[in-house]
């Protein structure tokens, strides 16, 4: 009776500890989780990031026109000087012009980067965390270019009468079109920045559970 009590206790301990091990492993065997890919909608998103920046640059950059204004010599005599109007004129669409230029070679740098990583390895941890900070921090940059160049193609849309700012898109009707689509533009690039973060922060969080 010991011998039977001696043999079969080492064969009800074996199923215990073969059953502990296949619920303990899970789905994966007992192994640790297979590694997780980079998203596809990271790349995704990063190509289309690249594509409206570099957009809203040549848009900018391509800002200028040239109007013929009347000034007044002596009434009623008056002569017509052609007048510029540039993107260079003033330092808040240098500004952005500066922001556009690093967006775009910043999101051509991920892209590649998401490039590599959905095809050969796996995203770490480490990589999404520095993602996010960076795209955290891109998006505010792009948000406060955005923000200066806003304004002041809103005054010179409507001008400002308090401050006897006159408006000039009246006159420099292509000059405006070029600063509004390139403003609208760059809030595109921006509100993508805000998606990679909150997609990246997700993802980090989902591997942390």
């Amino acid at each position: 009776m010991a011998t039977v009590d001696g043999t079969t206790a080492p064969s009800s301990g074996g199923k215990t500890a073969t059953v502990a091990s296949e619920s303990g492993g899970g789905r994966y065997g007992g192994g640790p989780p297979p590694p997780a890919r980079c998203s596809g909608a990271n790349l995704a998103l990063r190509a289309l990031l690249f594509a409206v920046s570099l957009s809203a640059l040549v848009v900018l950059v391509t800002a200028k026109q040239t109007v013929m204004i009347p000034f007044v010599i002596r009434p009623p005599q008056f002569i017509l000087a052609p007048v510029p109007a540039k993107y260079t004129h003033s330092p808040a669409l240098i500004y952005l012009l500066a922001a556009l230029c690093a967006t775009c070679f910043y999101s051509l740098i991920t892209a590649i980067s998401s490039v590599r990583l959905l095809s050969s390895s796996a995203c770490s941890a480490k990589t999404l965390f520095y993602l996010i900070l960076l795209d955290v921090f891109y998006a505010a940059v792009m948000a406060s270019a955005t923000g200066t160049a806003g304004a002041v193609a809103w005054v010179g849309l409507k001008g400002n009468s308090h401050t006897r700012w006159n408006k000039i898109c009246n006159v420099y009707g292509k000059f405006c079109r070029h600063i509004g689509s390139s403003t609208f533009l760059a809030l595109i690039a921006a509100i993508v920045l805000v998606l990679l973060a909150f997609l990246n922060a997700y993802s980090l969080y989902r591997r942390s559970r």
